[in-house]
């Protein structure tokens, strides 16, 4: 399979949100990535329910919404009936993360887990033959921008063998500090889904970017 791009959202002119939703409408990218933060468990603030609504009525790719919020399992419904396609949570906020899990697929969502620099992949064991997808963050959460962490590309070899073990449909998704400099060796050593944000919006030419980002050489 060819790797997935998603461009990132959060890096978006928020004043012409539309215009850069429907630029990559028109783009290579298979995904939108949405971050959605609550300023507690990430110190930062983002998207919300209606501003998701306004996103999924006009975009024309999967939206892949990834929640940095604590308890999401509280809102697991309302960001299915906002246009959730897929929907992850991080690893340390569901108390009983199977279930966080069984709850989205049964909403018709793909489900994922994320996974913060900080944590050990070998946690993700006993999870990882129940998801459809895992979210390696390569940046520590919160906010867009920073730089690329290079342990990354170890914890993705990780992460390929256990999937090659226990879920060999798995998805790998990396996000934060991804661009067109070091995508190639992150597809290289296992990544399914690349999500890139300033890369792409900071770009002169975000369409350029993300047909690059799609077709590495």
């Amino acid at each position: 399979m060819q790797h997935l791009v998603a461009p990132s959202l959060l890096a978006a002119n928020f004043l012409r949100l539309e215009n850069d939703v429907l630029m990559v409408n028109e783009s290579h990218a298979d995904l939108f990535h949405v971050d959605v933060m609550d300023g507690h468990f990430v110190p930062n603030i983002s998207f919300g329910f209606s501003i998701i609504k306004q996103i999924k009525s006009i975009a024309r790719k999967p939206l892949d919404v990834h929640l940095m919020i604590s308890n999401p399992d509280q809102y697991l419904n309302d960001f299915k009936e906002a246009g959730a396609d897929w929907l992850s949570v991080h690893y340390e906020t569901c108390p009983h993360l199977h279930r966080s899990i069984q709850q989205i697929k049964a909403l018709g969502m793909k489900a994922g887990v994320v996974i913060n620099p900080h944590n050990n992949v070998e946690l993700l064991q006993g999870i990882l033959p129940f998801v459809d997808y895992v979210l390696l963050m390569s940046v520590n959460p919160g906010f867009g921008g920073q730089g690329f962490i290079e342990s990354t590309y170890s914890r993705i070899r990780t992460l390929k063998q256990m999937k090659e073990a226990l879920n060999p449909d798995l998805l790998i998704e990396v996000d934060g500090g991804v661009d067109t400099v070091n995508a190639t060796k992150l597809v290289k050593e296992g990544a399914d889904i690349i999500v890139a944000g300033s890369a792409v919006f900071q770009s002169e030419n975000p369409l350029d970017t993300i047909k690059r980002l799609k077709y590495l050489t």
